[in-house]
């Protein structure tokens, strides 16, 4: 088993590496996913003792910090360090490129509205009772969402590409709190010396996973 763990684990790096070099330049997205980071850890934990409570913190927090950095800090034109254009990463993006996540953000947004106008989502649930009920429900509704969108394009990666890049993608998605964290914890002290853009001079110098 030596062997498949191996690529397992080169592939899981190359697929880390990427996500880095091509979605992380600006400062602010780097930080935003640093508060990611941490607040997704919280609700790991939070997870095994309230887990509504742990997936209005990921989708409330963690989510919204993580997804604001890509949607409006992000730059979106010519990756002069990459040699690559916007539309290009977009197309070659393991997880979910930015079309992707506007629908599963509408969905996102659509669920607390549901669960308010129909709390028995037309007879499917048990009716909330009270806004802490309802909030009960929204957490729940979001928990469902988390792990059916990684189920989703989980699958959805082992009929495009390969069963292994599927499970490298979800462990890198699972993971990806710790690793962020440990990753983009200077990109704070960056932003008070005035950088926005990371000068990326470990991409531009090339890699061993490039």
């Amino acid at each position: 088993m030596e062997l498949p763990l191996k690529d397992f684990l080169q592939a899981l790096a190359i697929q880390r590496w990427d996500d880095h070099r091509y979605y992380h330049h600006s400062r602010i997205n780097q930080a935003l996913h640093f508060i990611s980071a941490l607040s997704f850890i919280v609700a790991y934990v939070l997870l095994f003792v309230d887990p509504a409570s742990a997936a209005l913190l990921a989708w409330g927090v963690s989510m919204s910090t993580r997804q604001a950095g890509h949607f409006f800090f992000e730059p979106k034109g010519y990756d002069h360090v990459n040699q690559a254009t916007h539309e290009h990463k977009e197309d070659i993006k393991v997880g979910y490129n930015l079309r992707r996540k506007v629908v599963l953000m509408m969905v996102w947004v659509a669920m607390p509205v549901v669960l308010w106008l129909s709390p028995s989502v037309g007879g499917l649930i048990a009716p909330a009772v009270g806004f802490d009920g309802w909030l009960h429900d929204v957490g729940m509704a979001w928990l469902a969402l988390g792990v059916g969108g990684l189920l989703f394009r989980t699958v959805h990666l082992f009929f495009l590409v390969d069963v292994q890049t599927g499970l490298v993608w979800v462990t890198k998605i699972l993971t990806d709190p710790f690793h962020d964290a440990m990753l983009y914890w200077r990109a704070p002290l960056a932003l008070l010396r005035g950088e926005l853009i990371d000068p990326m001079l470990h991409a531009q110098q090339g890699s061993h996973h490039s």
